[in-house]
């Protein structure tokens, strides 16, 4: 678990410590932690089922924990009714009520605790200028588009001025233009707000992009949390690297071989070495293992520009064009390997051409466990 910093002051931290939920006879998450920092912007990722909802419902009190406690605000909240936990919850389907205005949507969890007139026109105003929804607010919920709705639904969370926000999948009925929108403002969003949030999603372009530091789930188990940077770039096991990216992490199985300083990975046609690898352990000769490279670091040469005797030479499989760049697939003894090129390398369908890896940007993992090496 990584180190918790200190919260700027007046922002909630949420803290889950040993975290045990059970429905039915199916335990979903055991023995869980996770510490979110006030402010942070916290992504929790991860395929379907495996629990990453469970964990983000629990934290606001609509599913009871069997085991384990959670704290919000350095208050601890297990069995605190949800409208006492100061939490807002946004989830995938807007939810909004048809026959009222976007103004009495926003106002209404207000207007039924009391609030006072002036005060719920000042959160509205301010939400509603937040997510630019002033001209909507006359309008119903038939008369938005669908980003429109999921702004309004955002926007009643926003005027609770809850100490913590989450996000249940709130993107994934968008098309891809308006995820892409409302990613960038849900972000701009936390920027103004200076918020603590969490955000569930198993979309990894969203993870990467919105997340101070993200949770990588698997089975109800936390599999690696850190920054985007440091998960992407360093996976802790054989499911983070290969969940993460697109196209996935290049994967190559071999074997350590140990010559003094010198350690090399040995695969059944690929030889790299690996000596300036930073091993967690001394490296064992033998030890089966997976060599993991990311495309951007598979480089595919045309002749003349490396030597003859240099890089490896597979056949061009696929070409696929993706605007900015291409992912080149060679078929390397009978494994493909993805390339993305980003100088238009001219190169084309059953062509050989060589490539070579970027040995300062690899990963290895223990074929056994799949954990780092």
């Amino acid at each position: 678990m990584a180190t918790v910093a200190a919260n700027p002051a007046g922002l909630a931290n949420v803290s889950v410590r040993d975290l045990k939920v059970q429905l039915g006879a199916n335990t979903v998450i055991d023995a869980l932690d996770l510490d979110v920092r006030g402010g942070e912007f916290v992504v929790l990722l991860g395929p379907s089922g495996c629990g990453k909802s469970t964990l983000l419902h629990s934290i606001a009190g609509l599913i009871d924990v069997s085991d384990g406690s959670i704290e919000i605000g350095g208050e601890d909240m297990t069995w605190a009714d949800p409208k006492d936990r100061r939490v807002a919850l946004v989830f995938q389907s807007y939810a909004l009520y048809p026959t009222m205005s976007v103004e009495r949507n926003l106002s209404f969890a207000l207007r039924i605790n009391g609030t006072p007139k002036a005060e719920i026109e000042r959160r509205v105003t301010r939400a509603s200028d937040m997510l630019q929804l002033g001209p909507l607010l006359k309008r119903k919920p038939a008369q938005l588009s669908g980003g429109q709705r999921q702004r309004v639904a955002i926007g009643r969370a926003i005027v609770r001025e809850a100490d913590v926000f989450l996000f249940d999948e709130p993107l994934s009925n968008l098309d891809a233009k308006l995820r892409t929108e409302l990613r960038r403002e849900l972000k701009q969003l936390h920027q103004r707000l200076n918020a603590t949030m969490i955000y569930v999603t198993h979309d990894q372009v969203e993870a990467m992009t919105l997340a101070t530091r993200m949770a990588v789930m698997k089975s109800g188990v936390i599999q690696q949390f850190g920054t985007p940077a440091e998960v992407y770039a360093r996976p802790e096991n054989l499911f983070v690297a290969t969940f993460l990216g697109s196209p996935a992490m290049n994967l190559i199985n071999g074997t350590l071989t140990v010559d003094g300083d010198h350690v090399r990975f040995q695969g059944a046609h690929f030889t790299l070495e690996v000596s300036r690898y930073a091993f967690r352990a001394a490296p064992a000769a033998g030890l089966r293992c997976v060599l993991g490279v990311r495309p951007e670091d598979v480089r595919v040469h045309l002749d003349g520009e490396i030597a003859a005797d240099a890089g490896e030479r597979a056949k061009v499989s696929l070409v696929e064009p993706m605007g900015n760049h291409r992912v080149i697939w060679l078929d390397y003894h009978g494994a493909q390997v993805a390339s993305i090129d980003q100088k238009k390398t001219p190169v084309a369908v059953g062509d050989t051409a060589a490539f070579t890896v970027d040995g300062a940007h690899i990963s290895l993992f223990d074929e056994a466990s799949g954990t780092r090496l």
